[in-house]
């Protein structure tokens, strides 16, 4: 994702000059005074404070967004010209809706007080479908006597595009009018710099008394206990003519196509209820992340900032959920591979073979106001294609999928050992194309994330430590899926690249003085000897050797890596750590998840328990049970939870995916399709589960339930039921 747009939180030492090296810098000028909360279907997503209001307060990214452009900036409720007390807010389970109960404060009018505080009750509930933010208002009388009074929605919009959200300023913006429809309608326009024309339409049912440009009021009066509805849908580029659906119907088919996109994956239930609990929200904010494409359902990244397509993000989130759904993963790759560049466009740091990284459907987009429209700054996101086309066909035996994407996988393979290694040194490597790119284009992209031990920048071109792993990996699953085609030279070609680089890589890499691997070579072949995660990343490939991958694994275990929550970005005691920024010291649980693998590849399972349990106490302190997409590096204090990082995206798709991964990790999870098998290698579950049941647990059309229960450092295996022809085993070697 692109770190170079979001805030460095809190960092005091940080110059105006240094802010200004940051395109696409996010400004934290405050904190809110209300919680957040997001609801997302499809291609449009709404932020809402905690009274159900957006724009409310002051700051943060309130608002309807369609395509990366706000359609609503402000709906704001009133009584009487107050703002109602606040009784409480919830999102249901499943994401589906978020209802906010309210209650009305003291009313007086001339100096009298004519509404007692809690004798009304408000009931907002607000969903999200096909392009249409609907909301109910229920509001009832519980005073003794007849009860008169004005509830208003205040609402105005700026049509602003995401990128200006963020903080980008524009010098020249397009024209926006607005408008009344009739008695029960507001419509506003606007026709960008881009030539294109955005409508938001608002309807309210039933009529308001008043209704202007920018509010709608009604004149109620409630007999004691009576109850009325009011209804307001906002819709983005609806026709004119054409009416919303109304509430309830659209409100029951919402939650049924929500019910149809879940079924088919497995389900997991534990002996654990607060981890059952972070497994559900964890897997309504993936349901609520993915989207319809044409090419399939794709993880969008996280709200609020990355709600579109992204490549490293919705890759790697499908191979941490491949064990549990691998659908995910064939809707990735298809769409990334109909995406995949065809042609050299240096302002979008594109070349034939190279996949996307990011895309963006705004007016500034469209404009080359921002690189994103279609843009290709990610070293890593190629070889990550590649890794999940063969992940996933190990993992299915779909051979149709992988003949439909070969050509895009050696496409793949192609940019790897051409464009991709532009100096021909044997590694991929990275510098961007233009200014306006991301300097860093790894997932560490961040200014000043890729750094030598004295805290200089590294420069020129640049091979990441990781993004080697994942060519090794790559090449590896590509030999196997070329042998499964019939074209065993092409087996042998990639095999043997795989471990020429994997030679290279040790000689290049390793730091006796470390003991551990570098964060990066600079351009000019300098290692970048700085302890970071990303070594543990370079576990998760299975390049590494075996005496190397457990010196690796103590240092990410030691104090000044793990600090009681997870595993940080960077060492504390390395020149640039600070455990508030967003790559260098804070806590990422994708990361971890992503090292958890490796530590499993390994066997070093009481490693992987431990990090397992602390982003799992971590969840316990999180509002809702959710993982964010980071939180601060701050060592773990008793009877503390974890700091939060201010501008993180909740819910962010591969933090939702992380405890799927480290429960795969925990448990060791291999699927066999030739042999109809599911393996367990080495399982050891960590001490706050005592049971894990998998259900609908699928290896090609046969499925099976099994119960894992865990007796000290072992485990027992009962297979519950099997439907087809599969069987289950325990590995207790590597």
């Amino acid at each position: 994702m692109s770190a170079e747009t979001v805030a460095q939180f809190a960092s005091v030492t940080r110059t105006s000059e240094q802010v200004a090296e940051q395109p696409f810098y996010i400004p934290m000028t405050g904190p809110s005074a209300r919680p957040r909360r997001s609801l997302k279907h499809d291609d449009t997503f709404i932020v809402l404070d905690s009274h159900g209001d957006i724009g409310a307060s002051a700051g943060g990214p309130d608002g309807l967004f369609h395509h990366d452009t706000r359609y609503l900036a402000r709906l704001e409720l009133v009584l009487d010209d107050l703002q109602p007390l606040l009784l409480g807010s919830n999102l249901r389970d499943d994401n589906s809706a978020l209802t906010v109960d309210l209650t009305n404060p003291d009313i007086y009018r001339e100096g009298s007080l004519v509404l007692q505080k809690d004798l009304l009750h408000i009931v907002r509930t607000i969903f999200l479908w096909r392009g249409t933010a609907y909301q109910r208002i229920g509001v009832q009388n519980h005073a003794e006597r007849r009860t008169s009074f004005n509830l208003t929605l205040l609402f105005g919009n700026d049509f602003a595009d995401l990128f200006e959200v963020r903080g980008e300023r524009r010098p020249r913006r397009g024209i926006g009018t607005s408008r009344l429809l009739g008695p029960t309608d507001v419509l506003f326009e606007y026709r960008g710099l881009d030539d294109a024309e955005r409508t938001t339409g608002l309807h309210f049912d039933p009529r308001p008394t008043r209704l202007s440009a920018d509010a709608a009021t009604w004149e109620l009066d409630l007999e004691p206990h009576q109850a009325k509805s009011l209804f307001v849908a906002v819709s983005c580029n609806r026709p004119g003519t054409e009416r919303p659906v109304r509430f309830f119907p659209g409100l029951l088919a919402h939650r049924r196509e929500m019910r149809r996109s879940t079924m088919g994956a497995a389900s997991i239930e534990t002996s654990n209820n607060i981890f059952n609990e972070v497994l559900c929200q964890a897997m309504a904010d993936l349901n609520m992340l993915m989207t319809e494409t044409p090419q399939g359902r794709y993880p969008y990244a996280g709200i609020p900032w990355y709600s579109t397509t992204f490549g490293r993000d919705g890759l790697i989130t499908a191979l941490q959920m491949l064990w549990v759904d691998p659908r995910i993963a064939k809707g990735v790759l298809r769409r990334l591979a109909h995406f995949q560049a065809k042609a050299i466009d240096p302002h979008a740091d594109a070349a034939p073979g190279k996949i996307l990284h990011e895309m963006r459907g705004g007016e500034m987009a469209s404009l080359g106001e921002v690189p994103f429209a279609h843009y290709y700054g990610s070293v890593d996101s190629t070889a990550l294609f590649v890794l999940l086309a063969g992940s996933y066909f190990e993992r299915t035996g779909d051979e149709a999928t992988l003949i439909e994407l070969w050509p895009a996988i050696e496409a793949g393979l192609a940019w790897i050992d051409g464009a991709g290694d532009p100096d021909q040194d044997g590694f991929v490597e990275y510098q961007r194309a233009t200014e306006k790119g991301l300097a860093n284009q790894g997932w560490k992209d961040s200014y000043d994330a890729i750094f030598h031990a004295d805290g200089r920048l590294a420069e020129g071109n640049i091979a990441l430590a990781e993004v080697q792993g994942y060519v090794f990996a790559a090449k590896q699953l590509a030999a196997r899926c070329a042998l499964r085609l019939g074209k065993p030279d092409r087996m042998r070609k990639l095999d043997t690249e795989a471990w020429e680089l994997a030679e290279r890589f040790e000689k290049a890499f390793w730091c006796d003085e470390l003991g551990t691997y570098a964060l990066a070579l600079d351009g000019e072949k300098r290692p970048c000897k700085v302890r970071t995660s990303n070594a543990g990343q370079v576990l998760f490939s299975g390049m590494v050797r075996e005496d190397r991958a457990r010196l690796v694994a103590a240092d990410l275990m030691g104090p000044h890596f793990f600090s009681g929550w997870g595993i940080r970005t960077v060492a504390q005691g390395e020149v640039r750590y600070n455990p508030m920024s967003y790559h260098d010291g804070s806590i990422w649980p994708h990361d971890n998840a992503l090292i958890a693998l490796g530590l499993a590849r390994y066997g070093l399972k009481h490693s992987v328990a431990l990090v397992f349990k602390g982003l799992f106490d971590a969840a316990t302190y999180m509002d809702l049970r959710r993982l964010p997409e980071l939180f601060c590096g701050f060592r773990r204090e008793k009877r503390r939870g974890p700091t939060l990082y201010p501008v993180a995206c909740a819910p962010q798709a591969w933090a939702s995916a992380t405890p799927f991964t480290l429960l795969e990790a925990a448990l060791g999870l291999e699927f066999d399709v030739a042999r109809r098998e599911i393996r367990l290698r080495n399982p050891h579950l960590p001490a706050f589960l005592n049971e894990v049941i998998l259900r609908d647990l699928r290896l090609g059309e046969s499925s099976v339930d099994l119960r894992v229960s865990r007796h000290g450092d072992d485990v027992a295996l009962e297979v519950m039921r099997t439907r087809g022809h599969i069987q289950v085993s325990i590995v207790l070697a590597r």
